[in-house]
């Protein structure tokens, strides 16, 4: 990539949603939300995983190009830049629980790149960043609210 196509990337998160052993339900739902991102110019996927853990903890990991049936994101597999090394691999498994599947995305996020260009040209760098799992944030409503009730 040249600098001025550098200049005008988004901010690259990844993700990884851990289905618990017996509490999968997949049944296409998130395929297609994932697809309405991409459509709509939200996120520009970059590379998408499967693991599985064992109960051993010997991880086998999916690329999109191995599984079968993509159903919805049949389209956007050829697009992936497959980013993700057995070294990356190996540290996102670390926070499976055996026996567990997870789906791991790799995305830009296109909605936040004229911003982060715009910081860049003005010498702005990114010293910092993070992410709020929601159970934390449901669990402090629900303490607050548990509050008012006592004060009440």
């Amino acid at each position: 990539m040249t600098e001025s196509s550098l200049d005008g990337l988004g901010p690259v998160d990844f993700v990884i949603v851990e289905f618990p052993v017996g509490e999968s339900n997949f049944s296409g739902e998130m395929a297609e939300e994932l697809v309405r991102l991409v459509d709509a110019g939200t996120i520009r996927l970059i590379d998408m995983l499967i693991l599985q853990k064992a109960e051993d903890g010997t991880i086998d990991a999916l690329e999109l190009s191995d599984v079968e049936d993509l159903g919805p994101l049949a389209r956007l597999e050829a697009e992936l830049a497959e980013l993700l090394a057995e070294e990356d691999i190996e540290n996102l498994a670390a926070a499976m629980d055996p026996g567990s599947i997870a789906g791991v995305i790799v995305y830009e996020n296109l909605w936040a790149a004229p911003f982060a260009s715009a910081a860049r040209r003005a010498g702005g760098r990114l010293i910092a960043d993070g992410r709020i799992p929601m159970q934390d944030i449901i669990a402090s409503l629900e303490a607050d609210a548990e509050l008012e009730k006592v004060g009440d």
